[in-house]
Formats: structure tokens, C-alpha cells, sequence
């Protein structure tokens, strides 16, 4: 009676080469899409000055409430006696579309939700539609 041979039993082989090349696309389109994340505004430069031009409205003003109720507009104190002119001179000035304006109201988490909404208020009043409302990420997402 004839036996066939046994057969040897190759060992795998986990091949590393088209895993790093993986692993090396995720880091090259992780790093992409964080740069498209960034604001880029372009350039700093020496812009010349023209007395005719009209003003560029900074695309966002946040207004931040603290816990004790400060009010502050770009990080600079205001009271609720002068938040409008405060907010329409950060706007840069009364000739600006407030239409075109966004406010992020960064309040802190104590401060009761009546001082937001009159925040938003006033700046409804004055014409800006734009608003955002800050918020950290949860400590199980991180």
C-alpha cells in the first residue's frame, strides 16, 4: 500500500508592509482633514488704509457671561447698559450688515438661562440673526 506523503504545514506569515501602508494613509488623511479644520485667514500683512473702503465685520463676536454675571464682548468688559454700542463698535461700526455677523454666547454653565436668552436679545434688537452657543466636549468623549 502506498502512502502520499504528509504534507508540511506552512506557517503565516502576517505581512507588515500593507499594514504600515494603512496605517501611514490614516495618519496622512488625519492630518488633512484637521488642517482643513483650522481657520485660515490668510497672511499677515500691512494692508493701506482708505478712507472710503468700507469696514470687514469680523465674521464672529463672542460674548461671554461669567458665573458671577460679568459680561464681557471679545474679552473686553461691558456692562448691560452699553452691550449694543459695545457689540455694534466690535461689529466695526454702524455702516456693517449685522445680517452677516455671528455671535457665540460662551456663558458659563451657573449662569441662569434668563441672561442668555437677554444677551441674544439684544442682539436680535439690533439686527444680528447669527448666533452659536459654546459648549465644551463631555469628559467620556475625551
Amino acid at each position: 500500500m502506498k502512502f502520499k506523503p504528509r504534507r508540511e504545514l506552512k506557517r503565516t506569515k502576517i505581512e507588515i508592509i500593507p499594514m504600515i501602508d494603512t496605517i501611514f494613509f490614516l495618519l496622512v488623511f488625519f492630518m488633512l482633514s484637521s488642517l482643513a479644520l483650522t481657520r485660515l485667514n490668510g497672511l499677515p500683512v500691512n494692508l493701506p488704509e482708505s478712507k472710503t473702503a468700507p469696514a470687514q465685520p469680523p465674521t464672529e463676536l463672542t460674548v461671554t457671561i461669567t458665573q458671577n454675571g460679568r459680561l464681557l464682548i471679545n474679552n473686553e468688559s461691558a456692562t448691560w447698559n452699553d452691550f449694543q454700542r459695545k457689540l455694534t463698535e466690535k461689529a466695526g461700526g454702524p455702516r456693517v450688515d449685522l445680517t452677516q455677523v455671528s455671535v457665540i454666547i460662551n456663558a458659563d454653565e451657573r449662569v441662569p438661562h434668563g441672561i442668555v436668552v437677554r444677551a441674544i436679545d439684544y442682539a436680535r434688537d439690533m439686527g444680528i440673526t447669527r448666533y452659536g452657543i459654546a459648549t465644551a466636549p463631555s469628559q467620556a468623549a475625551r
